[in-house]
């Protein structure tokens, strides 16, 4: 039976360490491995809350599902959560234990690094394979002295490393090459080889390329991953909001419902509308702009991590006219549904005080000290609901229907729970309710299974590692841990 890790590293953010990641996890779990995902640290707005209440990273949640597994805190044991350009919350072990900024995060690297490895320990002990998740780029030689989820992690666990290299946005072999060349002679002889991710096109093109980039690196090429439409994931990274997401249009004879979310600064747990893209006939799309709104049938306002600052500016903007002038169905979601109270009272995450909402709800916000970290279980439209909950600000509703945790008045709806749209039964009435009120006449798909949906992509992700990856390789990879490899110096090929 295999044993071992191995970290998955990327040239860039969004270069697809998170799907490798599950893919593996889900090939190594349909081979009876018990196989446990593990990213040290990670920087995400997208964040879960686990059964015993800690708050994990989104992207690791989901690749506990593909390896089987219910999420655990070890999983991701630092969680940076930014409410601006320059401070971020800290969680640890799935609490909250500090807002920093990055100095005073540098203080907290020798405490945050003996958790984050003690966590490993604990996995790679429970399991036989942890498939571990880098952050970034590991050749990010300015922050490779504090380095807790990349070249410092594979040092001190003593991890093989591959590297995966998005190679539709283009630069790719640079990227390998580059990746290698700025590593110093220790680092690098982790560095055991390569993943090409996104390619399109015929594969002999890429040999010649393949070939010399083994020849001037020393280093293997583990497969190449082909482009695959519509195999979206819970993603961590903002990044992958660029462009629109849509779906692949309206069942025969019925119209397609038109959804806009408002692209915060600060958006958070924008994995809340994947079950909307995911229902035929429904169209999402990610707007910043007043005019984006005119032809929605359903404005979604998401949460955030800084609801204060995003408020002001949809202000600044002129979406917070918009929305209010609107004559049609409003969302808002945990911080969406805060911008939507009545008044905000924030002496916690701003510092800003009293501030007034959007006044579409008969809402009072309070920011408390203490997160609320929750899974809770409530029924709306006659359908059970199970969600999640990650909030400072506590609601004091005042008026209106109740609507889960929270209320609704007219066409303005507004919850604090995350991921409530994933459940099928609810999300067809709620979707119903919308299209009467948008004046549509859509029919939501009764046979749509979120859960269903999600688990099929894992198993494609699988597949896409089974059919183009060596996993012979890989499976060595894992035993026996980093290859003998040469040094390659800066610019000077072996």
């Amino acid at each position: 039976m295999v044993k071992g890790a191995l970290l998955v590293a990327g040239t860039t953010s969004d270069a697809g360490k998170s799907v490798v990641t599950a893919g593996i996890c889900r090939w190594l779990a349909r081979q009876g491995v018990r196989v446990a995902p593990y990213k040290a640290q990670n920087m995400s707005l997208n964040s879960y809350v686990t059964a015993d209440g800690a708050e994990i990273g989104r992207a690791q949640v989901v690749q506990a599902q593909a390896a089987g597994l219910e999420p655990v805190a070890d999983m991701n044991p630092i969680l940076l959560k930014p409410g601006s350009d320059r401070r971020s919350q800290v969680v640890l072990m799935g609490k909250p234990v500090a807002d920093v900024d990055a100095m005073e995060y540098g203080e907290l690297k020798d405490m945050l690094r003996a958790t984050a490895l003690e966590a490993l320990t604990r996995l790679r002990k429970q399991y036989d394979v942890v498939v571990c998740e880098g952050a970034g780029s590991p050749a990010e030689i300015n922050l490779r002295r504090g380095d807790i989820a990349n070249m410092g992690l594979a040092r001190a666990a003593n991890l093989p490393v591959i590297v995966v290299g998005d190679i539709d946005r283009g630069g790719v072999f640079a990227a390998f090459y580059g990746t290698v060349g700025l590593l110093d002679a220790a680092d690098q002889a982790h560095v055991a080889g390569f993943v090409v991710n996104k390619f399109r096109g015929a594969k002999e093109l890429l040999d010649p390329g393949l070939d010399m980039l083994r020849r001037m690196t020393g280093r293997e090429v583990y497969g190449v991953l082909p482009w695959l439409d519509g195999l979206w994931m819970d993603v961590e990274d903002s990044l992958a909001l660029d462009g629109r997401r849509v779906t692949s249009g309206a069942p025969h004879g019925r119209q397609t419902l038109r959804v806009a979310v408002v692209r915060l600064p600060r958006i958070s747990n924008f994995t809340d509308v994947d079950a909307l893209a995911a229902e035929p006939g429904v169209t999402v799309r990610f707007v910043t702009d007043p005019a984006e709104l005119d032809d929605a049938d359903l404005v979604v306002l998401p949460g955030s991590r800084a609801t204060v600052a995003d408020l002001a500016w949809l202000r600044e903007r002129g979406l917070a006219a918009a929305i209010r002038a609107r004559r049609g169905p409003v969302l808002g979601i945990c911080g969406g549904f805060q911008m939507l109270a009545r008044e905000i009272v924030d002496e916690v995450e701003s510092g800003a005080g009293r501030v007034e909402g959007l006044d579409l709800l008969p809402v009072r916000i309070t920011f408390a000290p203490d997160k609320r970290l929750a899974r809770p279980v409530g029924e709306a439209y006659g359908e059970q609901v199970r969600a999640y909950e990650i909030h400072h600000g506590v609601a004091e509703v005042e008026g209106g229907e109740p609507f889960l945790d929270g209320c609704r008045v007219g066409d303005v709806w507004g919850t604090t729970w995350h991921g409530a749209l994933e459940n099928d039964g609810f999300r067809r009435a709620f979707l119903a309710d919308v299209a009467e009120r948008a004046g549509r006449a859509f029919v939501p798909a009764p046979a749509t299974d979120f859960a269903r949906l999600r688990e099929d992509r894992l198993d494609a992700l699988g597949d896409l590692v089974e059919r183009h990856l060596d996993t012979d390789a890989l499976l060595r990879l894992i035993d026996n841990g980093p290859p003998e490899l040469p040094t390659l110096p800066p610019g000077a090929p072996v």
